[in-house]
């Protein structure tokens, strides 16, 4: 038995939904009606897949409840993937869309403000302090899981209206796959796990791969895993390990950027830059390539910020701006640090300049207007990383002639524009499993943004090297290529526009969820167990 009763959304509005695994019979006289219809040259036939209405109509004509239900065990604000389906399915396919998540960073304004998506948060499970006894922290383990599976019950089958389908984000895994098998059967709706990583092998960076919990976790997300009548996974290589290893059969939907993610104009980026100008010029007293010789008075912070001036009523890039680069603490970027360095050790060779010069008229000579082959690097920071602190420490200890960091947190609407704003994206993310690709990417991407990635087994499914970006494996290559990037920038960096020319013209398609979800599902219908 296909999926085909599975999904009433993606067939047509002949069959009907859901089935109970425990009415056989009713099963069998629904396959004979099934068969019986499609013969009868009175229906006629559904509309084009590939229209806006055929998408819209089955979904309306079809659902049984026309709602959809989507689960985090974790911030949603930060689940960019999740967001986005929501508003697909809230948009095109004109569905109530319940969300089941942690509170915490707020999510983007087209989702909290559409009518149709209502969000439900879960109370979340206080951190346990690292001065906890062993054991109490094993204990901690177990109790934990238990309390969010009966939490996630009880929103997912008593909180929330019953969905046509469930839609879970994978890792975490335990207790969320199986919280969500157990409602699916309940409230007899569809089960479909969206395997963003391996929740186990996340688990194994803190355990070790050997530990017992481990073991036990990956027994859970497998078996439950297989237990979902469809799965969504965002890799080629992620499709074939679940094939191969794991029995379970996943269809790949890659992340597309949403349509807020886009480049910025010129006055966009004026405005994001004077909002932020403060933070900008003035880090906690740090004095650097950035800081000094800027004043901050309010007359100036209108018309001029560190990369662009207001005159005559038009905005303009200054010629000895620097370059913007923006990365995330959410991955270990001692790698940039490293980079950092190298990058201002190499231009200073080359430049020959002494390592005892003094920094300070350097720097004045820079906001005077002063010209160099290879610019200034301000690298903005983004999120709340769990080290943060300790690399702003470490930030803060460099001598750095050419080079500034910033670290900041910046809302769902400003990120999008500072992507849009910046001259290049470093990407640090490497993958607990390798097996899946970083939002980030696809985000910078969206806004025309050129990528350096860090390299490991599938990133060149998502960065097309000298195209739309460049790999490094080590801070030294990484220091080359922003060496090669930036050698004459703003006006003579070919390399960097030419990478910049190559995100617009792959630039990924921006069907939707829903659109790639029915267009997948139609030609291979998913296997499930009934």
């Amino acid at each position: 038995m296909t999926s085909v009763a599975r999904f009433p959304f993606l067939h047509p509005p002949f069959i009907s939904f859901p089935f109970s695994p425990l009415n056989y019979s009713r099963r069998c006289r629904l396959r004979r009606n099934h068969r019986i219809v499609r013969r009868s040259p009175a229906i006629p036939p559904p509309p084009a897949i590939n229209s806006h209405y055929s998408i819209t109509h089955r979904m309306k004509m079809t659902g049984k409840r026309g709602r959809a239900a989507v689960i985090v065990l974790g911030d949603f604000g930060r689940s960019p993937r999740m967001q986005y389906h929501a508003l697909s399915l809230a948009r095109q396919a004109s569905l109530e869309v319940d969300i089941v998540a942690y509170g915490g960073s707020e999510p983007h304004a087209a989702v909290l403000g559409h009518p149709s998506i209502h969000i439900h948060k879960m109370t979340q499970w206080p951190t346990s302090p690292s001065s906890l006894p062993k054991i109490l922290h094993l204990l901690m383990l177990l109790v934990k899981p238990l309390v969010q599976f009966l939490m996630l019950l009880w929103f997912l089958c008593i909180r929330i209206p019953a969905p046509d389908v469930y839609i879970v984000q994978n890792p975490p895994s335990v207790p969320t796959l199986v919280a969500v098998k157990w409602a699916s059967w309940l409230k007899g709706s569809a089960f479909i796990v969206d395997w963003h990583n391996f929740g186990y092998t996340l688990l194994a960076l803190s355990l070790g791969r050997r530990s017992r919990f481990v073991a036990v976790y990956r027994w859970i997300e497998t078996h439950f895993g297989k237990m979902a009548d469809g799965a969504l996974c965002v890799t080629k290589a992620m499709q074939h390990e679940l094939a191969q290893n794991w029995g379970i059969k996943a269809t790949v939907l890659y992340d597309q950027p949403p349509e807020f993610f886009r480049p910025a104009s010129l006055d966009e980026k004026h405005e994001l830059l004077s909002r932020l100008d403060n933070d900008l010029r003035l880090p906690r007293g740090v004095q650097d390539c950035i800081s000094i010789g800027h004043s901050a008075s309010a007359s100036d912070e209108l018309h001029n910020t560190i990369f662009t001036s207001f005159i005559n009523d038009n905005v303009v890039e200054k010629a000895n701006r620097p370059a913007l680069i923006v990365s995330s603490t959410n991955e270990d970027f001692g790698i940039l640090l490293e980079a950092a360095v190298m990058y201002d050790r190499r231009v200073a060779a080359i430049l020959n300049e002494d390592d005892l010069s003094n920094d300070r008229t350097l720097w004045d000579e820079l906001h005077n207007g002063k010209q160099q082959l290879y610019p200034r690097l301000l690298c903005i920071i983004t999120g709340k990383g769990p080290e943060k602190e300790k690399y702003e420490e470490k930030i803060r200890s460099l001598r750095l002639k050419r080079v500034a960091f910033r670290t900041m947190w910046l809302s769902a609407e400003d990120y999008p524009l500072l992507l849009g704003s910046a001259d290049l994206g470093v990407c640090l993310h490497t993958s607990s499993s390798g097996l899946d690709l970083p939002m980030k990417v696809v985000d910078m991407f969206g806004c025309g943004l050129p990528v350096c990635a860090a390299s490991y087994s599938c990133i060149e499914e998502l960065v097309n090297v000298d195209r739309n970006g460049l790999l490094f494996s080590t801070s030294s290559e990484l220091a080359d290529e922003l060496m090669m990037l930036f050698k004459g920038f703003p006006d003579e960096c070919k390399v960097l526009k030419s990478l910049r020319r190559g995100v617009r013209e792959t630039g990924g398609d921006s069907v939707s969820f829903v659109i790639q979800f029915i267009r997948q599902f139609q030609d291979s219908p998913l296997t499930c167990k009934l």
